[in-house]
């Protein structure tokens, strides 16, 4: 059986719809402009993974500005407008976040347009990314609550009501996006499990995380850099999915010191590995991916491999992301008929 493919979820955008290899760029367009210019990208970002064999396609999240403030800015009790500096992942980096100044709550949709409109660009698989409840709380600043357990679930109960509408309209993967598992492993114990789990209590569909070292940026890049030879964070993350409601968990792979055999660990749930290296732009050949998708098989079943990037790839060159993609897909068939 061939393995399946799919992405983490973000595509660059264009330079005439934002600024280019940013993860916090700024719109070049407003108002209806923009939102026609979203739906171009999302166009060329579908496109470019149907023509590249990507089974299980995103919409690049070109209608978001950040992968974390795209859905959060739209619920009710959060002010976009008052943000504040603050250290995320751990004090990892700085960014501006926006304010949780109420009650957490989901007024409108978010992201039930961007699923409408990429399920009439592909008749396949389709996945749609929100960033998870302990993601969420480590990404805003918060005045309300005090609480990060319970501004984590009030996240999850809006979480789980936007899923709701989407599979309504024709959403196959919903992967919650939690970055911060990485880093907060007590939360993790004490309610990320609890508060995921609540996240997808309404979705009929496959339930995915993603679970990851974060983007290739230079923050990022020197924080891996100073986590010595092996990388041990996912030794406590995946027992504590495997005994989660997911379907799937999506984890960093290529070029990275994580262990291989810490894939041991997920249970009996799939994991969508990462077999593409965000973190560079030197483009994999197929023989590379191959060759990760072989470490994998060690202590996976064939059956239960997904091959995807390691994270997104929102701050990459455009050419170099759409070669990564024809890599990810060529390498996976590579690795099925075991040429």
């Amino acid at each position: 059986m061939p393995f399946r493919t799919t992405i983490a979820g973000s595509l660059p955008k264009p330079a005439w719809l934002a600024e280019p290899e940013r993860i916090f760029p700024n719109w070049r367009l407003e108002g209806p402009h923009l939102a026609e210019a979203q739906r171009d990208a999302t166009r060329i970002a579908v496109g470019e993974q149907v023509r590249a064999g990507v089974d299980v396609v995103t919409d690049g999240e070109q209608a978001r500005s950040h992968f974390v403030h795209g859905f959060a800015e739209r619920l009710g009790g959060v002010d976009a407008q008052k943000r504040q500096k603050r250290g995320i992942r751990g004090d990892r980096y700085e960014a501006l976040c926006p304010t949780v100044t109420g009650e957490i709550r989901r007024n409108v949709p978010v992201h039930l347009d961007d699923v409408r409109f990429a399920r009439t660009l592909t008749s396949g698989a389709l996945k749609l990314t929100i960033p998870g409840p302990m993601t969420l709380v480590d990404t805003v600043v918060d005045e309300a609550y005090g609480s990060r357990r319970e501004l984590g679930f009030a996240f999850a109960r809006a979480i789980a009501a936007e899923i709701a509408e989407l599979i309504d309209a024709g959403i196959d993967v919903v992967q919650l996006d939690e970055p911060a598992f990485n880093v907060y492993f007590d939360e993790i114990e004490a309610w990320g499990i609890a508060a995921l789990d609540l996240a997808f209590a309404l979705a009929d569909c496959t339930k995915a995380v993603h679970v990851c070292y974060g983007y290739g940026i230079p923050a990022n890049v020197e924080w891996k850099n100073n986590l010595g030879e092996r990388w041990d964070q996912y030794a406590l993350v995946l027992p504590a999915l495997a005994r989660s409601c997911v379907d799937e968990i999506s984890i960093e792979l290529a070029g990275s010191r994580v262990p291989p055999d810490v894939l041991a660990l997920a249970g009996d749930k799939t994991v969508a590995v990462g077999v593409i290296d965000v973190a560079s732009n030197a483009v994999e050949t197929p023989g590379d991916v191959a060759a990760t998708i072989a470490l994998a098989r060690q202590y996976l079943p064939d059956e239960r491999i997904v091959c995807s990037t390691n994270c997104g790839m929102a701050p990459m060159p455009r050419d170099i992301a759409y070669a990564k993609l024809r890599s990810l897909a060529d390498g996976a068939l590579l690795a099925s008929v075991g040429l």
